[in-house]
């Protein structure tokens, strides 16, 4: 049984899907004025996983991840670079698909640009308006009434006095805008009935999942410094148009905190994924930031990624033993301790810290049997290693695999490693296990094992082979 923490009601909910085994589940893209950073490896890697577990206990999930391509941001940015916010956007956005594909992050079922829902958001202001929800002011601007909705606040909590909730402030200067009018005359705009300008950021979420979805959808996520005011004001903004319940369950990720200041581009403390993967395994910065509890923020440490690393580096030792082509296995036919573990871990709210404890003790099974010669286990948990790990988006052994970084665990190696040392240690070896020198037999069989030499012993002869 699933159990989520639901942020609306800051406890977990045992999770019911509107539709029988279909999903409706929707996370706040990129905001793509620049480069993706550690913050938005984060937040997509974990709903990815998500994503991925929907799938694999047996749920079709239409999973739609906005991109915001105009905004305040955006334009600065261009003005700043002299170009059209469409070439910045576009460039960014090749930009954030290639770190996202890097870092084995699977593409939601669309991927819409606000950009092409301009109409579609106007129509949406217009019912608002209709509906006096919505007003323009005097700058030429449609503006939302928080006033309109009696649970504004519910969400994120915010309180005018933190005695009650009733006190909240409800006052104009905390309306916000859902149509922008263009205030200057080289401003990027889109005619409207109010006059030309541009949509608010709020509006996109709102409009964006109303086309896909409906009135309402099972789960909707991003970071926890969306919930006030974005999520907020999305959430008022829905309800109010669908007259109805927007979200069953929102979930929030917890912020990368570098020197006791929130990792952002606005303090110029981040680490961009480009930058990282130059330094970094994919799947070392995925373990990283699956180590923690996702609502629980992260104190970035350089130390723990490398310690990530040498996990991974384990991880790809004890899969080196998996036939991929020939591989099957079913999650739910088994009744492996390893399994129902995981998927224990995995039901309680996505605890992935728990369920990556679980690969560690099978990697560290793996080894001790590989150590002892028992060959025939060593590939029978080495598969479920490989299973368990591709369900948290590990193990990406696609045509372009040679070209990853995790080759380099093997080139690297075989370019120190010399043959006729190798061949020299299994000789040796060899002689230790005729006379029954077994203390020897096993100190080279180590000393091998530390070259990522593979040995499998019958009857008169050694077999070995290289697989790290």
């Amino acid at each position: 049984m699933l159990k989520i923490f639901n942020t609306l009601t800051r406890k977990k909910e045992i999770f019911k899907s509107i539709k029988k085994k279909k999903i409706f589940m929707y996370v706040c893209g990129v905001t793509v004025y620049d480069f993706c950073h550690i913050g938005h490896a984060r937040t997509f890697i974990f709903f990815d996983v998500v994503y991925r577990y929907f799938r694999e206990i047996g749920y079709k999930v239409k999973y739609v991840r906005n991109i915001t391509d105009i905004d305040d941001k955006i334009i600065k940015k261009a003005k700043l670079k002299n170009i059209h916010y469409k070439i910045l956007t576009q460039n960014m956005i090749h930009e954030m698909n290639f770190d996202f594909n890097s870092l084995n992050i699977l593409k939601p079922t669309f991927e819409p640009l606000v950009t092409d829902h301009i109409s579609e958001i106007i129509f949406f202001i217009s019912t608002l308006l209709k509906k006096k929800f919505a007003y323009i002011n005097i700058h030429g601007d449609v503006v939302f009434s928080i006033k309109s909705f009696k649970n504004y606040g519910e969400l994120s909590r915010k309180y005018h006095q933190k005695k009650n909730f009733k006190n909240f402030c409800f006052c104009k200067k905390n309306d916000f805008i859902l149509w922008k009018n263009r205030k200057n005359k080289k401003d990027f705009f889109w005619d409207s009935p109010w006059g030309p300008g541009r949509p608010g950021w709020h509006i996109e979420c709102s409009v964006i999942n109303y086309k896909y979805f409906g009135k309402n959808l099972d789960l909707h996520g991003g970071g926890s410094d969306l919930i006030f005011p974005h999520h907020e004001n999305e959430n008022a903004q829905s309800s109010c148009f669908n007259q109805k319940k927007y979200v069953n369950y929102w979930m929030h990720t917890g912020m990368i905190i570098l020197k006791n200041k929130k990792m952002s581009k606005s303090f110029g403390n981040i680490f961009l994924i480009k930058e990282l993967k130059k330094q970094f395994f994919s799947d070392s910065i995925r373990y990283y930031l699956l180590s923690t509890n996702y609502r629980h923020p992260i104190y970035f440490d350089i130390k723990n990624l490398k310690k990530s690393e040498e996990i991974i580096k384990k991880f790809y030792f004890c899969i080196n033993f998996v036939n991929k082509k020939k591989f099957k296995l079913k999650l739910k036919c088994s009744s492996c301790s390893y399994f129902v573990l995981f998927q224990k871990y995995m039901n309680d709210n996505f605890n992935t810290r728990e369920a990556l404890l679980i690969l560690l003790k099978l990697s560290k099974k793996i080894i001790f049997l590989f150590y002892s010669g028992n060959f025939k286990k060593v590939e029978f948990l080495s598969r479920k290693l490989f299973y368990l790990g591709r369900i948290l988006g590990f193990f990406n052994l696609k045509k372009n695999y040679k070209k990853n970084n995790y080759d380099i665990l093997n080139e690297k190696k075989v370019k120190r490693i010399k043959i006729e040392k190798i061949k020299k240690l299994i000789k040796l070896r060899e002689k230790a296990r005729k006379l029954c020198l077994w203390e020897k037999s096993d100190s080279l069989r180590k000393k091998l094992f530390k070259l990522g030499v593979y040995i499998e012993d019958r009857k008169d002869k050694t077999f070995w082979k290289i697989i790290s």
